[in-house]
């Protein structure tokens, strides 16, 4: 069991240290550090979904006053490793889909590289391209692993039989579109190659990762790559690894020595170059007793990947560990196809086969005559149904008592279409949220104790709006056992120790685990009245905990939903969230997080949904346009609690991560009150208008 801190600054609602100097706008995005005598890269991306570039004709932007170069696979510089394709740019004419650049211009100004990029005049040969997920195709296959290294299928039991003799079965498809991440600020990298090193100011999830995977990439040495980015507007997954930007970028900075390059993807380019959520069509089997009580579960997924990269989103593996069952079955398919490379977007795997499976169960909770909340609540796991290890704290049954109870769920009629108020039908409906522990080793953390009196904590850990610069200061007080004020955080450059990426909501345990560490050792040699200059770092230490706890955070959604008995429009005035995630390091920015990830739950559930066009291979409503996210006017009333409690097991602080269990569920929960409403069961998001007037 993992020695815990007593907890002072932790759990209070401390405000954001860094929250002044972003509303004063003062704080440097990527794009902001001051650089001497910058230069600005535009790039020339593809117009065909797949073929080669037959010839570039440069002439009219390279005449163009202001042009500093114009790069292409022809002339660029040759990097030294293409393992990782998507990083493989401007090496070859190849054509792989629709957007890849094929080119870039740098110049003097923003305005004349994006008009000399419009002069670069592309032939391609094109050849036959395909965009378009289908479940029946016939090149479906089985990918070695699926993110990050969970296996593909797996089968206990014997389901097909358990099926059969059910006295109750759910045998239905559901599907989700294909998503964009679409963080406030856009990708952005500020490159500068001088003396054989390269500095990136960059808009990332993790400094020492975007080091780690470029240095090869390059041929270089990681030393010989500085990345800075103490702040950074959002991500969601999208900035969690680099992309070809980032290697664009410093093709260019190479290409002029000695002046920093500026390249900013458009919100348009979002839509091609930084990554997303692939769609999935999702096959759910239940079978149950007439009481509830499942004897068998099958979720089938098919989605799609690049044809030149392959990634394999985790959509069945929560249904897993979520019920109690003898026979389960899971699977992944993929389908290759001429795309640009999915990736990470909030809660990757558990947000579309959560909503599928959740849906599901509300669909058995029916054909039961069960109140929904009864049949979780029969199905509860004692442990862990895959590894079959006891859990570090499974308290589903408690969030969902406590949510029904705040919620009022007690004076909901159970029969559908039962409410009607001033033409508006009304209904609501619940389902189970989760998300795995993660906790990535490697980080490390140094303190100093300066002249300043302060305590200097030192780490390269980074905060894309998420509230890292309070939540590790807090920790750090604690550790050490000092006030807020007597700690100075020093976050977001590779010049700092090593820190992991901001993914899988493990950031904060990662992180604080290193810096509790480094604050035991400098009061194990330093004592409580350091001289100033006292110094130590230390690395997280591995946490035994994990091999013996299946460790978890759990929640129940709750939503009201209004559909207009005439028009089908659509309203969501009520959302719920209660949570279970081990001891909250901050309340407030804890609370951001969970109704800002209850809220993006809300936009999958209504709107979200990138639109391909299977002639051309591109997004066609590929802006805020037409890609529509939730807004104020879209929830009247949203909050999120969560349960007092601690995971002894977990990490020192006692916490699980927050970042992304709030997304999880939410389209369910919404999904699941819209048929309560209507008695229309809508299995395919974004729930629409249409889809009740059908």
């Amino acid at each position: 069991m993992t020695r815990l801190l007593e907890p002072r600054a932790i759990g209070q609602p401390l405000e954001r240290l860094d929250g002044r100097a972003k509303i004063t706008g003062t704080a440097p995005y990527a794009f902001d550090h001051p650089v001497a005598d910058p230069l600005y890269l535009h790039p020339v991306q593809a117009t065909v979904a797949r073929g080669r570039v037959t010839a570039i004709d440069i002439a009219a932007a390279r005449a163009l006053e202001g042009v500093v170069a114009v790069i292409t696979h022809e002339n660029a510089p040759r990097l030294a490793s293409q393992e990782d394709k998507e990083l493989w740019v401007l090496q070859s004419d190849e054509v792989h889909f629709r957007g890849q650049f094929v080119g870039a211009v740098i110049a003097e100004t923003a305005e004349i590289a994006h008009q000399a990029a419009d002069l670069v005049r592309v032939a391609y040969a094109g050849q036959p391209h395909d965009v378009a997920l289908r479940a029946g195709r016939d090149d479906l296959y089985a990918p070695e692993v699926v993110n990050p290294d969970f296996p593909t299928d797996t089968d206990e039991g014997d389901v097909d039989a358990a099926l059969a003799s059910a006295a109750v079965t759910v045998d239905q498809t559901y599907t989700t579109p294909l998503e964009h991440n679409n963080p406030m600020e856009t990708h952005t990298t500020v490159a500068l190659w001088s003396e054989g090193a390269f500095t990136f100011y960059d808009s990332t999830q993790g400094v020492h990762s975007v080091r780690k995977t470029l240095a090869p990439v390059f041929g270089l040495d990681p030393g010989r790559i500085r990345v800075v980015a103490p702040y950074v507007g959002g991500g969601f997954g999208s900035k969690g690894t680099p992309h070809a930007h980032n290697v664009l970028a410093g093709l260019a900075a190479r290409a002029v020595e000695g002046r920093p390059v500026k390249l900013t993807l458009s919100r348009q380019q979002m839509f091609c170059l930084a990554g997303y959520r692939t769609p999935t069509i999702q096959h759910i089997q239940l079978g149950a007793d007439r009481e509830g009580h499942l004897s068998a579960i099958v979720h089938d997924v098919v989605e799609q990947t690049s044809r030149f990269k392959e990634f394999a989103e985790q959509t069945a593996v929560p249904t897993r560990i979520m019920y109690a069952s003898r026979n389960r079955r899971t699977s992944h398919r993929l389908a290759a196809l001429d795309v640009p490379v999915p990736s990470w977007m909030r809660a990757p795997g558990e947000t579309p086969g959560m909503f599928a499976g959740e849906v599901a169960m509300d669909e058995l909770a029916v054909a039961c005559g069960l109140d929904p909340i009864e049949l979780r609540v029969r199905n509860e796991p004692e442990v862990d149904p895959e590894s079959k290890h006891p859990w570090s704290g499974r308290h589903l049954i408690d969030c969902l008592r406590r949510g029904a109870q705040q919620f009022g769920w007690e004076r909901r009629d159970p029969a559908p279409t039962a409410q009607k108020q001033d033409g508006w039908l009304v209904g609501t409906g619940v389902a189970a949220s989760t998300y795995p522990y993660y906790q990535m080793p490697g980080s490390a953390a140094t303190i100093r104790y300066g002249p300043d009196q302060r305590y200097h904590v030192r780490i390269g850990a980074a905060d894309i709006g998420t509230g890292t610069w309070t939540a590790l200061t807090q920790i750090a007080a604690d550790a050490l056992g000092c006030p807020v004020e007597a700690i100075h955080l020093e976050v977001g450059d590779t010049d700092l120790p090593m820190a992991t990426v901001e993914g899988g909501s493990s950031g904060i345990s990662s992180w604080g685990s290193a810096i509790v560490a480094a604050a035991r050792a400098f009061r194990d040699r330093h004592g409580a009245d350091p001289e100033a200059g006292a110094e130590i770092g230390a690395e997280m230490p591995e946490n035994s905990d994990v091999e013996r706890f299946a460790m978890h955070s759990f929640g129940a959604q709750f939503a009201e939903v209004r559909v207009h008995a005439d028009t089908g429009e659509i309203r969501v005035p009520r959302m719920l969230g209660v949570f279970s995630v081990g001891r909250i390091v901050n309340a407030r920015t804890a609370r951001s997080q969970l109704i800002g990830g209850m809220t993006m739950g809300l936009s999958m559930a209504l709107h979200e949904e990138s639109v391909v066009d299977p002639r051309f291979g591109h997004v066609v409503n590929h802006d805020f346009a037409g890609y529509h996210i939730a807004a104020h006017a879209d929830v009247m009333d949203i909050e999120a609690i969560w349960l007092d409690e601690h995971d002894p097991h977990a990490n020192p602080m006692g916490s699980r991560g927050i970042g992304e269990i709030g997304i999880v569920g939410a389209a369910a929960a919404i999904a699941n009150a819209a048929w309560h409403a209507t008695g229309i069961r809508v299995r395919d998001l974004p729930i629409t208008a249409d889809k009740f007037l059908a």
